[in-house]
């Protein structure tokens, strides 16, 4: 297991993340969940500081959009799950609609709404989305800091 958090290295900050070997994968059902959007972000606050993963305001926010996305255009989240490596997190939503999030493009910071997939544009190194007989899964990548 890796398990220093932060260490001074010939004065460089380096972040080490604190996983088991082969990392972790962590699973909220979401279905019927009373909140889904402040649940979503206790949960993925919670796994981040276990896993002394940096920059958790962003990814909370990350999450809070995906999820929200889900209520808002596609009957609401069925599972979140975080899997995480020494090489990079994965966010996916599961929901039940088999339309594929499409960015508002293009993107006009003065409009009101319209502004999530953007900032999981912006917040993640990679994202799309997988259909699924039953829907699809918006997951969203985030490359692990370099130690």
């Amino acid at each position: 297991m890796i398990t220093a958090r932060q260490a001074l290295d010939d004065s460089l900050l380096v972040t080490v993340l604190t996983l088991p070997p082969g990392g972790q994968r962590r699973r909220l059902a979401m279905a019927r969940q009373h909140k889904p959007v402040t649940r979503a972000r206790e949960f993925t606050r919670g796994a981040l500081a276990d896993w002394s993963w940096p920059g958790a305001d962003d990814i909370v926010l990350l999450v809070a959009e995906l999820v929200a996305n889900a209520v808002l255009h596609a009957g609401g989240p069925q599972d979140l799950v975080l899997h995480a490596t020494d090489t990079r997190l994965r966010v996916e939503v599961t929901d039940t609609s088999r339309t594929a999030p499409v960015p508002r493009e293009p993107h006009q910071p003065s409009t009101p709404g319209g502004h999530g997939l953007h900032l999981v544009r912006t917040i993640s190194d990679r994202w799309g989305s997988t259909p699924h007989p039953s829907g699809k899964t918006v997951w969203a990548e985030i490359d692990a800091p370099h130690s």
